[in-house]
């Protein structure tokens, strides 16, 4: 905390919630509420919901389109806010429950100061905290900003369930240094909020869950031992389910009995593999701990585009494309915390059948959007500045297969497909998805018990490049990327209680040692940035003087857009605010002539100067010379040449291309001469 007070209010508002909590930080102030439904849900999983609402009137905008002026879906930065949260109540509830929890955050004021997601991640804690839904909170928070890093650590009193960090090339050793730090910020949170919960906080209500049918738990015990003795080629673990429901089937046993072998399939599955990995040292598909998928890397798979890049690790596929466009291709962002352009782009499309299913194409969800950010942070520190690169770029990231870690797979190719495209990254990026297999220390009859006694317990196991089922069934899903020198992003998601620092450490190392095993591969398929796609635009820069930019852009628009119908629009001027010019054009030549006229425009003319360019104009007495850029000058009939001139079309005609000497400069006005370029 920076010494602002941070303060948690439970008043009558929002008072049909089964929690509201508003908290404030400095004059940053947010609503947090929860509320579970009344019935049963007939879902097989634990039904959660966290929504995180701007209002552009907490930051004093008036934001939206033209047409509506009030907040419609979420902006990517809330579904990201709101990942944060759910990654880190989650694990927390007991997952047998069928019953809705929807939990809603609202920013009531933001001062630009305090971070909003801060103090809503506490006062979402101390909203479940003080309800009467069964929950094993509360949980805190703690943000770091340094000069090359950003990070967020959540969890519970003694153990971190949740980071979100991103850095220029951090060292495993800050990273720990962050852990440490974080923790203790954390347990402060939550002695504060545990004062509030034991005054105020309601009884929790209780569910009873139905035992496990022991008839059909032994007979799906059974069939897994038998099939399970011989081995299972690498990623047939889940065509098992099928076979085993179709016996269940094939013998006549109804909807209820089924409902419990699926039940039962997973949690002796979820055994499987962490015995194995505890007491053998194995995995599902029979490599070590350590040991990576095989590895394949692709780029310049496509003539057409600027740059791609294929990425294989196991059955995980991604096809990254780069596409290069001048400035004005950046994307604006415009929420409730930020107004700036984005630059650097990437965005991250998970297909239905990239997991073998069917399904309806719809617009980027929050896996979309959640994967696609993790990516975009693991690379955008190794973007070379607009500077020396002043191009606008963009990654698409197509999911072909997906098996494990296709976010990390994504930071990959993207790497490999942006330098096909010319961009000259800094350095290598790769990534790689660490699990881990915690031991129970009791046996494991209740969902919220289980949780807590793994994530106690001080045996475990690190897996590197985790694939589906250890994913699923594992405890921790923990994506690092980095360089060779340093990390560059870290997402951490856990299913127990959290993990300790020594678990910490231990990913981090594991995940290095992977790390380095990528970029070797990485870097011999493609060293570095190749030359610009024929197809990509060419872009030019010069600076103009901050007070001339009126004079390029002209009335309404007008001298800029008329240096751009000369070159019937196959380029493009983009103007920064310090006077800064990009020109952009597929044909080089085309930015050539642009710049070109900018410069006429700009130029400081002086008596003896020669200029060039086409007659626009005939009159009695002379003729007008565009001199380009806006400017022209007047060749009097007197210079056309020596002696006497009786028609000025007798020496020059409309359209006729003339080289002249300035002779005369007047209050703006040009004067030129034919005659004596003749006496040169």
């Amino acid at each position: 905390m920076d010494g602002s007070p941070f303060t948690l209010q439970v008043s009558d508002l929002a008072g049909q919630a089964s929690g509201a909590v508003i908290g404030s930080w400095g004059d940053t102030v947010v609503l947090a509420t929860c509320v579970m439904g009344k019935k049963e849900v007939t879902l097989p999983y634990f039904p959660l919901t966290v929504d995180y609402e701007e209002r552009f009137y907490a930051a004093g905008r008036i934001l939206g389109s033209r047409f509506v002026r009030r907040e419609g879906r979420p902006s990517d930065e809330a579904v990201l806010s709101a990942r944060l949260i759910d990654r880190t109540i989650r694990p927390l509830f007991d997952h047998r429950i069928r019953r809705e929890v929807q939990v809603v955050v609202t920013i009531l004021s933001y001062d630009e100061k305090h971070d909003p997601d801060l103090v809503s991640l506490v006062a979402v804690s101390t909203a479940l905290g003080i309800s009467d839904i069964p929950w094993g909170g509360p949980v805190g928070g703690a943000r770091f900003v340094g000069e090359k890093y950003l990070a967020f650590f959540a969890g519970t009193e003694n153990h971190v369930n949740m980071i979100e960090l991103e850095g220029d090339e951090v060292s495993e050793e800050k990273a720990e240094e962050l852990f440490t730090e974080g923790q203790r910020r954390i347990e402060a949170l939550i002695k504060f909020q545990k004062t509030i919960i034991s005054e105020i906080g309601k009884k929790k209500r209780e569910f009873v869950f139905a035992e496990s049918d022991k008839r059909v738990a032994g007979l799906v015990s059974k069939f897994l031992k038998e099939r399970l003795k011989a081995g299972l080629p690498k990623g047939a673990l889940y065509d098992l389910k099928d076979e085993c429901m179709d016996r269940f089937i094939r013998e006549g046993e109804g909807a209820e009995v089924l409902r419990a072998a699926d039940d039962a399939f997973e949690e002796q599955v979820n055994d499987f593999v962490h015995e194995i990995a505890l007491k053998e040292g194995k995995r599902v598909d029979g490599r070590a701990l350590d040991e990576i998928r095989p590895l394949h890397a692709e780029h310049g798979i496509f003539s057409r585009t600027h740059g791609s890049g294929l990425f294989i690790r196991g059955t995980t596929q991604v096809l990254a494309v780069t596409t290069l466009g001048p400035p004005s291709g950046e994307q604006l962002i415009e929420t409730m915390e930020t107004q700036e352009k984005k630059r650097f782009m990437l965005h991250y499309n998970f297909p239905d059948f990239s997991v073998g299913e069917t399904g309806r194409s719809r617009g980027p969800g929050r896996r979309e959007i959640g994967h696609g950010n993790l990516a975009w942070k693991a690379i955008r520190a190794m973007i070379p500045p607009k500077d020396t690169f002043p191009y606008a770029i963009r990654v698409v990231a197509e999911t072909l297969s997906s098996n494990g870690s296709s976010s990390m797979a994504t930071t990959c190719a993207s790497v490999l497909a942006l330098l096909d495209a010319g961009v000259p990254l800094r350095k290598h990026v790769a990534g790689i998805a660490m699990g881990l297999m915690v031991a129970p220390s009791a046996p494991r009859n209740h969902a919220e018990q289980d949780a807590e006694s793994r994530g106690n317990n001080s045996q475990y196991k690190i897996l590197t490049d985790i694939q589906g089922p250890e994913d699923h069934h594992g405890d921790m899903d923990f994506k690092v990327a980095g360089t060779e020198e340093g990390i560059t992003a870290i997402q951490m998601d856990v299913k127990i209680l959290g993990v300790t620092k020594e678990m910490f450490r231990d990913a981090l190392q594991a995940a290095k040692k992977a790390r380095l095993q990528i970029l070797e591969l990485m870097k011999s398929t493609l060293p570095g940035p190749r030359e610009l796609s024929k197809y990509a635009p060419r872009i030019f820069t010069m600076t103009i003087p901050q007070e001339s930019i009126g004079l390029l852009i002209g009335p309404g628009g007008k001298t800029i857009n008329g240096i751009l119908d000369k070159v019937n629009k196959e380029a493009t001027i983009d103007i920064e605010e310090d006077g800064t010019v990009y020109i952009g054009a597929e044909n080089p030549a085309r930015a050539e002539e642009v710049q070109k006229m900018i410069e006429a425009l700009f130029h400081e003319y002086k008596i003896g100067d020669i200029v060039e360019g086409p007659v626009v104009r005939i009159l009695e007495f002379g003729a007008i010379v565009d001199l380009g850029g806006g400017k022209d000058g007047m060749i009097h009939v007197s210079e056309l040449k020596e002696g006497f001139v009786k028609n000025v079309t007798d020496v020059v005609k409309l359209g006729d291309y003339v080289r002249a000497k300035v002779v005369k400069l007047d209050n703006g006005k040009i004067g030129l001469s034919l005659k004596q370029m003749e006496r040169k």
